[in-house]
């Protein structure tokens, strides 16, 4: 299948949902959120369960309406378009495969509505048969193949449509660790060959960091961050999002001066220059962002710890080492060769200034 031209952006402008529960009482389970995704890019939406993620797919998607907002595919507001008149195809978490059609039918089904002729429905699903990785499999039903393969099943379904969005909600969330892993890179190479809109949810962090060109964090209804995954990681909004994207170390500091280069912060005893994202002013206490893999324990370093725990991981050695009133977690990487420190060792721990970051 050649590139889709007929890529769509999406638009939601003040979308707002409320559930009314049996007492009478509102839940707003999504909360004026404003995002805008562009022709051919992928986005992600994550987050943890309840927070509002799901429902938004499902507003695009038209299985659930907005309480108030509007959603634009391309130029055209869809927000009174049954499901069948939008221009996106959705695949599943449970797949949702027909168990007495063949691969071939279950495929075949949506061009089946549209009245295809038969010459050019069986053109475009051996197309996407070959795309996904099913050739040879036409004749055989979802009961007789495998997770993965019920899963590409489903995704050829919805790409078969040459829809002008896909959604994906939680597609890979059935299938077991290591397969998760091979069919995130199928789809987001499929995704980049056909060059297809995509929104896609999870509460999968390394999922969504994989796939993504962009990610939206989403807590309790409201968006915390949009951005590439690198900056997510690297320079989080919040706390919540630090927190949520990776392993991280919280530290709390007092701002001591402002210059060109940086906010240099008094931590524990030292003064480091470190980025943030707002304005500073001296005297301020603000909490640090330092991720386990940017600390090195030794016998040089800004800090003086204690190790409470030390565990070979094979790639990396964890330390869990106690400074002041917080124990850092320190992911020490190609430990073979190097000196490993043992518990109840006094230590040097060296912090990389230029990849911490002040979060509040």
């Amino acid at each position: 299948m050649e590139k889709n031209v007929q890529s769509k952006s999406v638009r939601l402008e003040h979308i707002v949902k409320e559930y009314e529960s049996p007492d009478k009482s509102v839940f707003r389970a999504v909360d004026d959120i404003n995002v805008v995704i562009n022709p051919g890019e992928f986005v992600t939406l994550l987050g943890p369960s309840g927070c509002g993620k799901t429902t938004t797919l499902r507003m695009v998607a038209g299985f659930e309406v907005p309480t108030s907002g509007e959603i634009f595919l391309g130029d055209e507001k869809i927000n009174k378009l049954t499901p069948d008149k939008r221009d996106t195809a959705m695949v599943f978490q449970s797949y949702a495969l027909f168990p007495h059609y063949n691969v071939f039918n279950n495929i075949s089904y949506g061009l089946r509505l549209q009245k295809l002729s038969s010459a050019e429905i069986s053109q475009k699903v051996a197309a996407i048969i070959e795309l996904v990785g099913l050739t040879g499999l036409e004749k055989r039903y979802p009961n007789e193949i495998s997770g993965g393969q019920q899963q590409r099943v489903a995704l050829a379904r919805a790409l078969v449509m040459e829809p002008g969005v896909m959604l994906f909600d939680e597609p890979l969330s059935n299938l077991d660790a290591k397969l998760r892993v091979s069919m995130r890179t199928e789809i987001r190479k499929i995704q980049r060959r056909l060059g297809v809109t995509s929104m896609y949810v999870t509460h999968d962090q390394s999922e969504a960091m994989a796939l993504s060109d962009r990610i939206i964090i989403m807590n309790g209804g409201r968006i915390e961050q949009i951005g590439s995954p690198e900056e997510i990681y690297q320079k989080p909004a919040s706390e919540f999002v630090a927190d949520f994207i990776g392993r991280a170390n919280f530290m709390k500091g007092v701002v001591k001066d402002i210059d060109a280069k940086g906010v240099l912060i008094e931590l524990y005893g030292s003064v480091l220059r470190v980025q943030g994202s707002r304005l500073y002013a001296v005297g301020d206490e603000v909490t640090v962002v330092v991720r386990p893999e940017s600390i090195t324990v030794g016998v040089d370093g800004q800090f003086e710890g204690d190790v409470v725990m030390s565990t070979f991981m094979g790639a990396h050695q964890e330390y869990f080492v106690q400074l002041g009133d917080v124990t850092l977690d320190v992911e020490q990487l190609n430990p073979a060769g190097s000196v490993k420190f043992k518990e109840g060792e006094k230590v040097r721990v060296h912090m990389n200034e230029e990849s911490m970051y002040i979060v509040g």
